[in-house]
């Protein structure tokens, strides 16, 4: 979502690239017509704010309006938990961006049709229900609204942060759908539910703006890894189709170069933590009052990082093989920047230790042999399953300011 509402210092070459996609979204959104109106630890809930209302947040001055159009809109924007000065217009209007409602999926054999090995995918499974969202397709849609294992969830992926996040999209008892609406807060994507027309920010999966502001959607433990490591993990799951009804070319990166690690984010006003570069890539975790974060730099070194947050043992695995979905023109070709995923360190209430050893990963204690994805592949422990915790693969300034008192891991 890229448009320019207010003065930026974003570097001249990003700022081409932006109205140049800004301009292709919108041409791919006429195109298409009307578009339809995305362990045992507890993670801790992004940094939330106290609802305001309208005669309690501050009134916009005539000279600062807000950013963004209310026109069409059914929300209750005298309810709302954030300044609505701080949200921005993205460019497309609601939906311009279209969310997939009715995802269509393939079996794994007939990924490779459209997938090389090296590309991202969020992996998620429940119940038995693995289910692969490649990056290719998200990075056109940034909602998929789908029902995996009878679990009803939305799959989400903001390229300005790069953080892809499974939600279970049922709140008080009702399922919510959810869309695009256009906005950013914070570099991010801001969705609404049909139901309430509320707002959501999606790192915070927090309603920020509506009849819901001040509700919390559940984070749900997913990962990116490559379109190999899925495949080998789960050969009898299911790949998310091309076959979306919509014109767009996947495969292609619409916001190529974006991911430059030194270069600021797009319309994005706050400060930067200066602890990291704006858009280094980390592993967020995030356990009741504590939160952390494992920059790719020092996981590419370590390959493993055995660790502990808010006292639950946890263990990083990066492994090499997975692209960036924001570097070159063609998914395919960006560079290899790994895939990274977490897992408590704790199985059958004994704690593990690990580390790398020829391309994959060994316990100290068993002497089993663990893939990425945290399934034992040989030794005593074969078939065990880590259990999964809620993680994400951000950009460092989305981290920081998610979660203001983040700790960066060090070695």
């Amino acid at each position: 979502m890229i448009g320019c509402s207010r003065p930026d210092h974003t570097p001249a070459r990003l700022r081409l690239g932006a109205f140049a996609l800004l301009a292709m979204l919108v041409l791919a959104a006429g195109c298409d017509g009307a578009v339809r109106h995305a362990a045992n630890a507890r993670p801790a809930t992004p940094a939330t704010r106290a609802t305001q209302t309208a005669s309690s947040a501050p009134a916009a001055a005539p000279n600062e309006p807000v950013h963004f159009s209310k026109a069409g809109w059914k929300t209750d924007f005298t309810r709302h938990s954030v300044d609505l000065r701080e949200i921005d217009s993205g460019g497309p209007s609601r939906d311009g961006i279209p969310p997939l409602d009715k995802p269509s999926f393939r079996p794994v054999p007939d990924g490779d049709g459209f997938l090389t090995a090296v590309e991202p995918v969020i992996a998620f499974e429940h119940n038995g229900d693995a289910r692969a969202y490649p990056l290719q397709i998200l990075i056109w849609h940034e909602i998929v609204n789908d029902t995996v294992g009878g679990l009803p969830v939305t799959v989400t992926f903001c390229p300005l942060c790069n953080t892809a996040i499974v939600f279970d999209r049922t709140l008080d008892g009702r399922v919510l759908d959810f869309g695009t609406t256009g906005n950013l807060l914070d570099s991010d994507l801001v969705m609404y539910d049909r139901q309430t027309e509320s707002w959501w920010q999606q790192f915070a999966g927090e309603a920020i703006v509506g009849e819901l502001t001040g509700k919390q959607l559940t984070y749900l433990p997913a990962a990116v890894v490559s379109w190999a490591q899925f495949k080998e993990r789960y050969p009898r799951g299911a790949v998310l189709s091309r076959d979306t009804g919509y014109d767009r070319p996947y495969g292609e990166n619409p916001y190529a170069g974006y991911d430059n690690a030194a270069d600021p984010p797009f319309l994005y006003n706050g400060s930067i933590d200066k602890r990291l570069l704006p858009k280094e890539h980390v592993v967020t975790v995030a356990i009741n009052d504590e939160a952390v974060a494992y920059p790719f730099r020092v996981l590419q070194k370590a390959q493993v990082v055995n660790d502990t947050v808010d006292n639950e043992p946890i263990v990083i695995f990066w492994q090499k093989g997975t692209t960036s979905a924001l570097d070159a023109e063609q998914i395919a070709k960006s560079v290899d920047i790994g895939s990274a995923t977490a897992f408590s360190a704790l199985l059958d209430g004994r704690r593990l230790t690990f580390q790398a050893v020829n391309g994959g990963f060994t316990d100290a204690e068993s002497g089993s042999q663990w893939s990425v994805l945290g399934r034992a592949t040989a030794g005593p422990l074969q078939g065990r399953q880590l259990p999964a915790i809620v993680h994400g693969t951000p950009f460092w300034f989305a981290a920081a300011v998610a979660y203001p008192k983040i700790r960066v891991y060090a070695p």
